[in-house]
């Protein structure tokens, strides 16, 4: 089957943990899904109106982690590295049945996702794939922090900088071609946060479920988890890990470059709001090919769709 068709996954897939910052226990389940359907979350601890939509214009909050909510204020928080994970894998369509309100952090990265996923495998399907092209080069400032999204031929790169004061993170710099590079380290690495932060998060009702099971611990110069880094570029990795899950809600795989600099989740998606807000920003397409080899798109096997 060719890697452009729709693609979910062969069986359900149950996730058990705690939330990252409600630190409440918390059990998922990613199911398969028709073609056409998207990702979509449902809150099975709730009774009616309990269906999520993971969509740019559905972000209720991108304070510390991304929360999606709809329309009755029914929410689902820290979505990014499982939608990161799907992204990836080049999951179109499955239901997330989830019993609280934070998605399981698990060891902190998307590793135990991927894993999880490539073990019950994935079903392809005959429909197409639809992506984003992006037709018009955009920017979004605030401060210091800039993102931009430009055209791109045939690939979704993300150009990433992470400048911190601290002396062990320091400024980190990496460049993830997202369809053509292995993203294993993009996938492994970790949430991290400053010891100094932990008392104001936890001031803030935030990070009651983090330990350093799933997020590096950064004090000076030290990371006080026993085993240390697991890659040298795990910090600027895991916010491409967020980028990825981030982009994802715009609903479908992205053509475009994104180079950012002291990003985040908000900056992430007021770019994409802004994207959308003019049709001229971009293309959405249909794959009519089936088999394209050693790449992931050609332009001349592109439709466009209304």
């Amino acid at each position: 089957m060719s890697v452009l068709n729709q693609k979910t996954i062969n069986k359900d897939i149950t996730f058990k943990g705690v939330g990252l910052h409600n630190g409440l226990a918390v059990t998922m389940t990613v199911k398969p899904a028709e073609p056409n359907s998207g990702i979509l979350f449902k809150r099975i601890d709730l009774k009616k109106n309990n269906i999520i939509i993971p969509n740019i214009f559905n972000v209720s909050s991108a304070v510390f982690c991304t929360t999606i909510s709809n329309e009755t204020g029914a929410s689902v928080s820290t979505i990014e590295h499982l939608m990161g994970a799907l992204y990836g894998l080049g999951i179109d369509n499955a239901l997330i049945e989830i019993d609280n309100q934070e998605v399981p952090i698990l060891d902190g990265s998307a590793k135990l996702f991927i894993e999880a996923i490539a073990q019950t495998g994935i079903k392809n399907s005959n429909a197409p794939i639809k992506i984003i092209k992006i037709e018009k080069k955009i920017e979004f400032n605030d401060g210091n922090k800039t993102i931009s999204i430009e055209p791109s031929k045939i690939s979704l790169d993300i150009d990433f900088e992470l400048k911190y004061e601290n002396e062990l993170i320091a400024t980190q710099r990496n460049l993830v071609k997202v369809y053509e590079s292995d993203l294993t380290d993009v996938y492994n690495s970790r949430t991290f946060c400053l010891f100094e932060d932990i008392e104001k998060l936890k001031e803030m009702g935030l990070a009651k479920g983090g330990s350093l099971d799933n997020a590096i611990v950064v004090k000076k110069d030290e990371i006080l988890n026993e085993n240390g880094l697991r890659n040298e570029k795990e910090f600027v990795n895991h916010k491409i890990l967020d980028c990825m899950g981030d982009l994802y809600l715009a609903g479908y795989k992205i053509i475009g470059k994104i180079i950012c600099s002291q990003g985040g989740h908000k900056l992430t998606n007021q770019l994409l709001r802004k994207v959308f807000q003019n049709d001229e920003n971009f293309s959405l397409i249909e794959i009519t090919e089936k088999h394209l080899p050693n790449t992931f798109i050609n332009k001349s096997h592109l439709k466009s769709i209304a």
